[in-house]
């Protein structure tokens, strides 16, 4: 068996760069070191590195690092190159005409997943994200519809080492009871979310059938209070159809 190259400088450039973005004020070299327990000398190595590429940007003043103009021009073209969401826009328009509620589409990245656009419910109350907020990959719909997609072997090395989390009352956090409800989302093709992840939010979601580096999936999310029982059952079969849809446009033209 090849044994796969690892490049850990490469790594913990990654990591550095991801926890200097999580941080609101920024961070200094010693604040760095002592989170991720990496020695001074290879964090002053790397974010000198990484400021001479404009990646990470350093103030003078209090010495502090934040992300650069480089990492978000390279960002906006990662998302520029995501031609799915062209073609889904006006369908996520239509669904949220249909059942009235917030509808997202996003990816799986790594172990979180990235709303990568939005069509906002017209209502004053309604739930909302920004584009380019992460959510974990246990999370909710969203998360069971992205694990029913995994290959079995790779879904159980995943669940064994990475814990169900209890977002609220309502989360499974029961293995069995999970596997279970991953082997539903698998055969009926929609993940649904009753207060699991927000308490009295509800949530459908459908995956979009396309090859390529990417499986998007659409999602319909509410205040339990408007997706009611009763019209769940309609919202599962908008979103369906929506994501159906979605998946044609996408098709190549013969």
């Amino acid at each position: 068996m090849t044994k796969k190259y690892q490049a850990p400088i490469v790594k913990k450039a990654f990591i550095i760069l991801k926890t200097i973005s999580q941080s609101p004020h920024g961070l200094k070299i010693s604040e760095i070191s002592s989170m991720l327990n990496i020695s001074k000398s290879t964090v002053h190595g790397i974010t000198a590195a990484l400021e001479d590429q404009g990646a990470i940007i350093r103030d003078a003043a209090s010495k502090r690092y934040a992300i650069g103009i480089t990492l978000m021009e390279l960002g906006k073209i990662a998302y520029e190159k995501i031609d799915f969401k062209k073609a889904a826009h006006p369908i996520m328009e239509d669904l949220m005409e249909q059942c009235q509620e917030s509808v997202f589409l996003g990816i799986r990245n790594g172990n979180n997943i990235t709303i990568i656009d939005i069509v906002e419910s017209r209502k004053d109350f309604k739930i909302t994200s920004p584009i380019g907020t992460t959510l974990p990959l246990l999370a909710g719909a969203t998360g069971k519809l992205f694990l029913s997609l995994m290959e079995p072997k790779d879904l159980q090395k995943y669940l064994n080492s990475n814990h169900l989390i209890r977002f609220t009352p309502n989360t499974i956090t029961d293995p069995k009871q999970y596997a279970t409800e991953l082997k539903k989302v698998r055969k009926n093709g929609f993940a649904t979310d009753d207060e699991e992840y927000i308490s009295g939010v509800r949530a459908i979601a459908a995956p979009v059938k396309r090859e390529g580096a990417y499986i998007p999936a659409i999602w319909v999310v509410g205040f339990k209070a408007s997706m009611t029982r009763e019209k769940i059952q309609t919202i599962i079969k908008q979103t369906r159809e929506a994501a159906d849809r979605i998946s044609k446009k996408l098709l190549p033209q013969s």
